[in-house]
């Protein structure tokens, strides 16, 4: 009879982590908890907070199993927070979370399970891993619909997803509060966490002061004509509509942001429509993309709570993907991530360069 399976099971301190990790201790494979120790700012209140590790603990010994904590601080530090800034600085919108998955949470949380002799890593992301007909797996969308979590993990390689488990992926919320209820375990009532982690009790200007030189600029509309000033271009986003300080007697927002030129670009909101977007690619499965053009299948999502929508049509090259959707889209915006889908399943994405063809 072989050995269970050894399972890293990453505990954040919130339900679906504990869930997870208890789905795992019922099933039989040999369990270990690990929070990662992230972030030690002076905003040390978010998803590794001191108060999230003694929740994590309290789960492992309900369940019966090992707890460790892992300090990842420094490559969180070079992987996360430098790009994270550095974008705000270059007008760009990151999207942090992404690069934690990337490189944290499916990178070097795996190298240290194969220093420890886990056979696998799983987490409590609303997601779930298929295998298609070829052999490849690919991430698809969890079971909740309102929870799906398949955009911030689909950066996991090809050969991560064989070791990959989402043990509350084919679960909806509802459910896994009433598992946690079921096995009595502390998180079972714990809100989900909303902010970016290292920015929860901060303004962004707060977090970027000192880091961002910020300089004052114009603030210009679609037509060149300047109609106010900001201190910063680092602290604006495409969509943003609150803070600009220009009176037109409508809303505005920000269309653009170039910190080439240090200027804001704002408009009324029908500027904000755009069908076209260039991305530069992170992964594309090329057959995949066009048979679901092909088929009216292909979906783009293009941040985090957006829906996806349908894309009629998509050239891909060698560094970047031109992608068209039938009805235009509000905000895009340079720096997130644009995840394609065939139904469930993610076939691509890369990070949005540019946003054009606007609605007519």
């Amino acid at each position: 009879m072989s050995a269970p399976e050894r399972v890293l099971v990453a505990m954040s301190g919130g339900v679906d982590s504990s869930v997870a990790a208890a789905l795992l201790v019922e099933a039989g494979p040999h369990v270990v908890g690990a929070t990662l120790k992230l972030w030690g700012g002076d905003s040390d209140s978010g998803c590794c907070s001191v108060a999230d590790v003694d929740d994590a603990r309290a789960v492992a010994r309900r369940l019966g199993i090992e707890h460790h904590v892992f300090n990842f601080g420094d490559d969180f530090d070079a992987h996360v927070v430098a790009p994270y800034v550095a974008d705000h600085a270059a007008g760009r919108t990151p999207n942090p979370c992404i690069e934690c998955n990337r490189h944290l949470k499916f990178d070097r949380l795996l190298r240290r399970a194969d220093a420890l002799g886990f056979e696998a890593v799983a987490t409590g992301h609303h997601a779930r891993v298929v295998e298609r007909p070829d052999g490849r797996r690919r991430v698809a969308r969890g079971a909740d619909p309102t929870k799906d979590q398949s955009y911030v993990v689909h950066v996991i390689t090809e050969d991560a997803l064989r070791r990959v488990r989402f043990p509350v992926g084919h679960l909806t919320k509802d459910a896994v509060r009433a598992e946690a209820a079921r096995l009595g375990l502390a998180t079972a009532d714990k809100p989900d966490s909303q902010d970016v982690c290292f920015i929860a009790t901060r303004t962004l200007r707060d977090f970027l002061d000192g880091k961002v030189p910020m300089h004052e600029g114009e603030i210009v509309t679609t037509t060149g004509d300047v109609v106010g000033h900001h201190d910063g271009v680092a602290t604006y986003t495409v969509g943003q509509r609150r803070g600009l300080g220009v009176a037109a007697g409508r809303p505005q927002y920000v269309i653009s942001v170039d910190a080439a030129r240090n200027v804001v670009v704002v408009g009324d909101e029908p500027d904000l429509m755009k069908r076209e977007l260039v991305f530069r690619i992170a992964w594309v499965d090329h057959q995949a993309a066009e048979n679901a053009v092909a088929s009216a299948t292909l979906r783009a999502q293009i941040r985090s709570r957006h829906e996806a929508q349908l894309a009629t049509r998509i050239s891909v090259g060698a560094t970047h993907a031109r992608l068209e959707f039938a009805e235009a889209q509000r905000a895009i915006a340079p720096g997130q991530t644009v995840a394609l889908y065939d139904g469930d399943i993610v076939v691509g994405a890369g990070i949005i360069e540019s946003a054009g063809l606007a609605a007519a």
